[in-house]
């Protein structure tokens, strides 16, 4: 049984090492801006239509 274990935590970590292509820091910190970007935007649109909602709730129950 531990030599199984220890055969699937060396081949897992031979694949990560040797067959894992990693991104450059460039593409890293270039692919984080973009999440971050998107995750503002995403944000700003569910505030938006929230305003929305809120505002409409507001009117038909003052009626």
């Amino acid at each position: 049984m531990k030599l199984k274990l220890l055969t699937n935590i060396q081949e897992a970590y031979d694949e990560l090492r040797y067959k894992t292509s990693w991104p450059s820091k460039k593409q890293l910190v270039k692919s984080a801006i973009i999440v971050m970007i998107a995750s503002v935007i995403i944000a700003l649109i569910i505030f938006i239509m929230d305003q929305i909602v809120d505002r409409l709730m507001h009117f038909i129950y003052s009626l």
